[in-house]
């Protein structure tokens, strides 16, 4: 486990045990709302991105760092950073994370998504196609 995941794991953690006791493995710590557009199927320098992971972290870095936001997009208060994102990422190509028809409809079109975030994980369904 990288530091900066670590860290981001520990403070997300911490948050959901203040005042509630312990947090169980899967424990909703909150969701948002995105729209995946073309803007986020290419990266920040242009290239055009090949997976649905990719896709939702250039949506948070679009939301976060170069404050491209679609109409439809939620802000969220974990995805601030480079790292949280990457880890964000590696946490999406996890098997569960998304289905595969999930998948197909972020890599191909523009869908509203929904991503839950817990403290083993998240999981990314479509809110609209």
């Amino acid at each position: 486990m990288t530091v900066s995941k670590a860290m981001t794991v520990a403070a997300l953690l911490a948050t959901t045990t203040l005042g509630t006791g312990t947090a169980r493995a899967d424990d909703m710590l909150g969701s948002y709302t995105a729209r995946i557009s073309d803007r986020d199927h290419r990266a920040s320098d242009g290239y055009p991105l090949g997976s649905a992971a990719q896709m939702v972290r250039q949506d948070r870095a679009n939301w976060h760092k170069f404050h491209q936001r679609d109409s439809d997009d939620q802000g969220d208060a974990w995805f601030r950073s480079d790292g949280s994102r990457a880890d964000l990422q590696r946490m999406l190509e996890r098997g569960g994370a998304m289905s595969s028809a999930t998948r197909r409809a972020i890599v191909n079109g523009e869908p509203l998504i929904e991503v839950d975030l817990y403290s083993d994980g998240v999981r990314v369904s479509i809110v609209e196609d």
